[in-house]
């Protein structure tokens, strides 16, 4: 196989598969759950995207509209206001690839042009199914998340996210998007109930017998926050985040998308060392 024939997945992320790689996240929003506001500005977010890279995240991951529970909707050009010049300015600069995490075409079209390189829907490709024509012109790959509208306690919640993904993978499909540059994620903390997310976590290895690498986000989650003997704020949940984490890439996580990119790091060297990416499933 040339250079050209491997799948873009496996050339922007070589380590996939082999150990389990983080995800650092970066919100330049204002109102993000956990750290809304902080790196708003583009000089904080490139000094905290550079700092994030040193720890060791294998990936950027640059939102510019929070999806937490209750958000506000921002118009695609006031996210691409946001997202663009941070972009522009880390492109080429950190050894990291960039992920865009939109739900709306035109910003991804617009961040892999500013130099993104992955797509990351929070709404697996179905709530503007045109991001998956996008990213397949620019030969990026996908990250695509379970969601729902509304939380449906009776659900199979597996079921469910199973004839979601079939929907995604149509779409993702019919675009021309190869099936080996497509990444599932159960989307913790979206669209469950508390049981289903645990529920979710659980069985991460039937998720995995779809054949995909999975993405698991945790990090500083009120669901986490529920299992605390005492109010926490997001920032207070570090040691649950790292369990979790842990946890699912026992379970066979591939990736995990985390605000705290050190102590995640060494957290995951153990994982790594007991349990080769071959046997931890």
């Amino acid at each position: 196989m040339t250079v050209t024939d491997t799948p873009a997945l496996a050339r922007l992320l070589p380590d996939l598969g082999r150990r389990v790689l983080v995800m650092g996240i970066l919100n330049v929003t204002p109102d993000s759950f956990s750290d809304g506001g902080l790196f708003a500005a583009e000089e904080e977010a490139a000094t905290q995207a550079e700092s994030l890279v040193a720890e060791g995240a294998a990936i950027l991951d640059i939102g510019g509209e929070s999806t937490r529970p209750g958000h506000t909707p921002v118009p695609a050009e006031e996210e691409q206001a946001r997202v663009l010049p941070v972009i522009r300015r880390l492109a080429g600069r950190v050894p990291a690839p960039i992920s865009i995490d939109t739900y709306k075409a035109s910003t991804a079209r617009a961040a892999l042009e500013a130099g993104a390189a992955i797509v990351n829907d929070v709404w697996g490709l179905q709530r503007e199914p045109d991001i998956a024509t996008v990213a397949a012109a620019h030969g990026a790959p996908v990250i695509v998340m379970h969601n729902r509208e509304t939380i449906d306690p009776s659900l199979d919640i597996l079921d469910d996210m199973r004839r979601f993904f079939e929907r995604s993978l149509d779409i993702a499909r019919h675009a021309g998007l190869p099936d080996a540059d497509i990444v599932l994620d159960p989307g913790i903390g979206f669209g469950k109930s508390w049981e289903q997310h645990i529920e979710a976590l659980r069985r991460l290895p039937e998720l995995r017998a779809l054949g995909f690498p999975l993405l698991v986000g945790v990090s500083r989650k009120s669901l986490l926050g529920r299992l605390h003997d005492r109010e926490t704020k997001p920032s207070e949940r570090l040691n649950g985040s790292i369990a979790a984490h842990v946890l699912a890439a026992s379970l066979g996580a591939d990736i995990v998308r985390v605000h705290d990119v050190a102590a995640h790091v060494e957290a995951l060297r153990v994982v790594d060392a007991v349990l080769p990416r071959g046997e931890a499933r």
